[in-house]
């Protein structure tokens, strides 16, 4: 790589950086684009120059924040040869992950109004929906016509109980029983 391509990277990686950590403090609504130019010490043409506005660099935050996700989860699993074994793994480490407080506001509290319902489940389809589905595929539990209901009721319960533990005041007592419920919803076989 070139000295200018090395530098362009290292600036983009700063800015989401930055980035990141004032979404999660403050929210898409509360985080202005003069903030992350004061803190990252850009002008606004250089900022601009890789991120064509505020919501492009929450989108590219979002991306970023949403493949960490996958590569915690995928670590999670890793090793877990039985199928329905690395689903409950997958959805439980989905379930911890989300009261981290960066995840909580990113992914499941601004996301779906910064982006909109259609991109962001754009995105959701090449992360975590992707996953979902892959993994419930591999059980081989649902027939091949349903797996896309499936995943879909599925993840609207994993998210859903996200939220729960996102949203609760004590994590670990939320986390647990959120654990035991899918737990027991993942050793359902139809």
């Amino acid at each position: 790589m070139n000295l200018k391509a090395e530098r362009g990277a290292a600036t983009r990686d700063k800015v989401l950086s930055i980035a990141t950590r004032l979404f999660a403090d403050r929210g898409y609504d509360d985080t202005s684009i003069e903030t992350v130019l004061q803190e990252s010490g850009l002008s606004r043409g250089a900022l601009y120059h890789h991120y064509a506005g505020k919501e492009a660099l929450f989108e590219a935050v979002l991306e970023a924040t949403e493949s960490a996700i996958g590569v915690k989860i995928a670590q999670a699993v890793q090793g877990i040869t039985d199928p329905a074994a690395a689903l409950r793994a997958g959805v439980i480490a989905w379930i911890r992950l989300a009261g981290d407080p960066v995840i909580k506001r990113i992914v499941l509290i601004d996301a779906p109004s910064v982006m909109g319902w259609e991109r962001w489940r754009a995105m959701e389809e090449r992360y975590s929906f992707g996953m979902l589905k892959a993994a419930l595929e591999r059980t081989g539990s649902v027939p091949p016509d349903f797996l896309d209901l499936h995943a879909h009721m599925l993840l609207a319960a994993v998210n859903e109980s996200a939220l729960l533990v996102a949203r609760g005041g004590d994590h670990a007592t939320a986390e647990a029983a959120v654990e035991e419920f899918l737990h027991r919803l993942l050793h359902h076989r139809p």
